[in-house]
């Protein structure tokens, strides 16, 4: 996929609707996957995929800091779109990190260290193990200015071919979505690594 013109791809994709998308990316896929973490908005990505590729692989990196809320609302994704999750947890659990550092504050040393626990290593440990070519994510213009640089199509900093569907889709616009498909939203998500919504946590940038 290195001689993939990322400009022109951008530019036929951007009318098309995310199953066009999704299909498109498949089409050139050996090994694809999709990650979530079940935050808001992410039961789109996750259907949307599944209604293209039942089997599609899911990658849940789970800091072990989610609210209830969400549990409960990944539990019932999991079930009622029959994913094929393969989960991610850190090596150290919550409670062991609780008693030694916390959550530091994102102004503090630790916080490096902590988000390289709960978010990167698991992500990292993942991705080498399944080694995809095509990463299907939930990121959309307007969240950071990172992801406002980006587009549709993007290459993430190891080469790996990232495919956002909905990267044009405003939040009313995926309500619709979700309204017409009768599909579940949950609000109530927590990132012990971000503090701020605006932030980018690592993963992307």
């Amino acid at each position: 996929m290195k001689d993939l013109d990322l400009k022109k791809i951008n530019k036929e994709l951007q009318y098309k609707s995310p199953e066009e998308i999704i299909s498109w990316a498949l089409s050139i896929a050996q090994n694809p996957l999709v990650t979530t973490n079940f935050r808001p908005y992410e039961v789109v990505i996750l259907h949307a995929c599944t209604q293209v590729k039942k089997d599609l692989k899911v990658i849940w990196c789970d800091t072990g800091y989610n609210t209830p809320q969400t549990y409960k609302h990944a539990n019932e994704l999991i079930d009622s779109l029959s994913l094929n999750i393969k989960l991610y947890v850190p090596k150290q659990t919550a409670a062991h990190r609780d008693a030694t550092i916390g959550i530091p504050q994102v102004n503090d040393p630790l916080h490096i260290l902590f988000t390289e626990q709960v978010k990167l290593e698991p992500f990292n440990r993942a991705m080498k193990e399944h080694q995809p070519d095509v990463w299907f994510t939930n990121l959309r213009k307007g969240q950071t200015a990172f992801r406002d640089s980006i587009d549709i199509v993007s290459k993430s900093k190891d080469g790996l071919l990232k495919v956002s569907p909905f990267y044009h889709w405003t939040d009313e616009e995926l309500d619709t979505y979700l309204k017409e498909r009768n599909l579940p939203n949950e609000f109530k998500y927590f990132d012990p690594t971000k503090v701020l919504e605006n932030r980018e946590c690592g993963l992307h940038s």
